[in-house]
């Protein structure tokens, strides 16, 4: 029986779509400490050793309180105001980095997880070596300490990401884009649009793909991940020309990179996603 290889479904989007990660801090937090939203950062929090109580003030889709008492990995993948309640001596061991997603809120995986993933370490195979590396950069100040630090923590979070893909239903994730990487199918699809959005993808292609019949394929496409193939595609090529467009690129070579006909049609298509032109989009933009 012909079995299909495996593919590698992060990698493509994470090169057009970087998560850099910031050393923030290292050892024990005592007492109450706040991390504000307005700084305009995701964080993931490593808890080492003891307990933790955190509460989130203006908190929507994310529970108020919750209560730590083993290894932990708490991942806020955009701003949120959370904050820490420790005893005022002697508080819990933690590493933690600032996370910084290219486009901000626009980032693909921004949009696709909750605002807040909890993972005993336990949970995650392969973490143990990475995080072993990590906390022996942290634990004393050596040559190069924070660059280290940085990439170690950005290997922390791909490995996350990689048992994302295989747990979404224990990470509380919805229908989007890790729900469709987690389907194998669907996710030689996905990953063969986000390699090369600029070709011609037919549903029929698409579902060629997935090795599925074009009804099949829509339907489950359309239940799995929640928006129809060609609105998932225009979402991916716009997000993609938003971030091309805040690097400096002319509207014209973007347009022959995505496969739009002309300027003008990916004018027509931008406008329709984000509500106005390209140039209106970027005069408004922070750099």
């Amino acid at each position: 029986m012909q079995t299909n290889p495996p593919i590698d479904r992060l990698s493509g989007l994470l090169e057009r779509f970087r998560v850099q990660a910031q050393l923030h801090h290292s050892g024990a937090l005592c007492g109450l400490t706040v991390f504000d939203a307005r700084e305009g950062h995701g964080y993931l929090h490593v808890l080492r050793r003891g307990c933790l109580q955190v509460s989130h003030p203006d908190a929507r889709d994310v529970p108020r309180s919750l209560h730590f008492d083993e290894p932990t990995l708490l991942f806020y993948t955009r701003p949120l105001t959370h904050r820490f309640h420790n005893p005022p001596a002697e508080g819990p061991n933690f590493t933690c980095a600032r996370l910084i997603f290219d486009g901000g809120m626009r980032h693909p995986l921004v949009r696709a997880l909750p605002a807040l993933i909890t993972v005993p370490l336990a949970r995650v195979p392969g973490l143990h070596a990475a995080l072993d590396l990590l906390f022996a950069e942290t634990d004393r100040v050596r040559c190069g300490q924070r660059l280290l630090a940085d990439r170690l923590f950005e290997v922390v979070v791909l490995q996350l990401l990689r048992w994302l893909l295989d747990h979404p239903q224990e990470a509380g994730v919805h229908p989007g884009l890790i729900t469709g990487l987690s389907d194998p199918r669907l996710a030689r699809a996905l990953v063969a649009m986000h390699d090369a959005p600029g070709e011609s993808w037919t549903l029929e292609r698409m579902a060629d793909c997935a090795g599925m019949s074009r009804t099949a394929f829509a339907n489950t496409f359309k239940e799995v991940i929640g928006q129809t193939p060609a609105d998932y595609l225009a979402d991916w090529r716009i997000a993609l020309a938003q971030g091309r467009l805040r690097g400096g690129h002319p509207i014209k070579r973007l347009a022959e990179e995505l496969g739009y006909a002309n300027p003008s049609a990916l004018s027509r298509a931008f406008a329709a996603k984000v509500g106005m032109s390209p140039r209106d989009w970027l005069a408004q933009t922070p750099a």
